[in-house]
């Protein structure tokens, strides 16, 4: 086991490691987030590939666009979750862990975060035309929702599949077809890949 709160690269703690991961996801995210909000209207899409689009979307609930329960509850979870995920990582990094358990979840943890952002401000902070006319920022408190009530901003859409289910087949049969069709950003992909890789490489120390 690693000495307590090493990461193995000198002066980069653990500690310092994962403050580093969050910060930079925080960036990331928060940039890429307000860029495509004052640069593109809601619904305009931006053909990279045949597979990969940029297409500006919203959504009031959780990950992927996905939406359960009510927009408070929600923006107070993701709160919970966060404290509750920044806890761990604290015990975490005491008890001496693995740098890269400590990786993934600074990963988790900065993507909640990023999502928290968007629910809690956007809304005070940003107006919300009409399409063809672009979001920009308004004095604090003016915006198009109150507090906790923002859209959490969405991008990213790889329609890796799009195709007709064969006519022949029962119920689906001549139906549109699309797979991958959630729609993410990179606060989202950052918690999918920190869970991923909890689940794939640490699932024994999580069922401990």
């Amino acid at each position: 086991m690693e000495a307590e709160g090493r990461s193995g690269w000198g002066w980069l703690t653990q500690g310092r490691l994962a403050l580093l991961i969050i910060f930079l996801v925080l960036v990331i995210d928060q940039w890429i987030k307000i860029a495509v909000k004052t640069h593109m209207y809601l619904h305009e899409s931006i053909r990279v590939t045949d597979w990969f689009y940029i297409l500006f979307t919203e959504n009031p609930g959780m990950a992927f666009g996905w939406e359960f329960f009510d927009k408070l509850f929600l923006t107070s979870f993701r709160i919970i979750a966060v404290v509750v995920i920044a806890y761990l990582l604290y015990r975490s990094i005491r008890k001496g862990v693995p740098t890269g358990f400590v990786v993934c979840l600074s990963l988790v943890l900065a993507g909640a975060a990023g999502n928290i952002i968007d629910c809690v401000f956007y809304g005070l902070i940003f107006n919300n035309p009409p399409a063809p006319f672009t979001a920009h920022f308004v004095p604090f408190g003016t915006g198009y929702e109150s507090l906790f009530h923002g859209r959490v901003v969405d991008m990213f859409y790889f329609p890796i599949i799009d195709t007709y289910w064969p006519e022949w087949m029962p119920w689906v049969g001549g139906e549109h077809f699309v797979f991958f069709s959630p729609i993410f950003n990179f606060a989202d992909a950052a918690i999918s890949c920190g869970i991923i890789a909890l689940l794939i490489f640490y699932h024994k120390r999580i069922s401990q």
